[in-house]
């Protein structure tokens, strides 16, 4: 055999390794996922039915800013914290913030009827999986979208604080469009960048699982973020 077939047959068996290790990771990325969905509706419905904990959150400002704030903290420490942390550690972090965002998300309970919640969740878990299939078996390169739904995404947060002192309705309904577009497209392109990221990994070792974990966290914030966007628009016809 020569120098030639030896690098071709090193090749092939590290397609192969990529080729294993790839559906397991992305297995690892929906089922924390899914979990962490779990944590947080389970946690928003337990909030909302006591109405001591209820009472606590929301008539506290203190507390109800504290939580909000420190779910914040919590995803940007565990984004840049991920490879000094252990895999363990980074899971445990990922369910805290879940349960956490639960908790704020529980006025929704609140605000909207049961049958419109549910209906908003089946639509939002029937888009999110169309994209994220889209993104992950397309072949296009989605790489240009990255930047434009990055700067959509600070035009949407601009006007949404913008209009928190206007007050507007047309705008807040212009707003809930405008951010369901910007998650559905971030759901297919988030979902080719981990999948690209992941295909790199030859093993599914601890440091590819916690680059599974990190993509597992992305494409949960994709889905609470495009359901209250859907939440906000199918609310106004209950």
């Amino acid at each position: 055999m020569n120098v030639q077939e030896l690098e071709r047959q090193m090749m092939n068996e590290r397609g192969l390794s990529v080729s294993s290790a790839l559906p397991v990771l992305m297995r690892k990325v929906y089922t924390w996922m899914a979990l962490a969905l779990c944590i947080t509706a389970v946690t928003a419905y337990g909030v909302a039915t006591s109405p001591l904990l209820m009472q606590a959150i929301f008539t506290n400002k203190l507390l109800f800013w504290g939580l909000l704030i420190g779910e914040i903290g919590l995803v940007v420490w565990l984004s840049s914290q991920l490879h000094k942390l252990s895999l363990g550690t980074a899971t445990l972090l990922f369910a805290l913030y879940s349960a956490v965002n639960g908790a704020t998300l529980s006025i929704i309970f609140v605000a909207y009827s049961m049958s419109v919640i549910a209906q908003t969740f089946l639509v939002t878990a029937g888009t999110f999986g169309t994209m994220a299939a889209y993104g992950y078996f397309t072949k296009s390169d989605l790489t240009s979208w990255g930047k434009l739904l990055f700067m959509a995404l600070i035009g949407l947060i601009l006007a949404s604080v913008v209009n928190i002192f206007l007050g507007n309705g047309m705008l807040d309904l212009i707003i809930s469009y405008v951010g369901v577009l910007v998650f559905v497209g971030l759901t297919a392109y988030d979902s080719q960048k981990i999948k690209q990221m992941l295909f790199t990994q030859e093993y599914a070792d601890e440091g590819a699982q916690k680059l599974a974990l990190m993509g597992a966290l992305t494409l949960y914030l994709d889905f609470v973020n495009l359901f209250l966007y859907l939440l906000r628009i199918f609310g106004r016809r209950d």
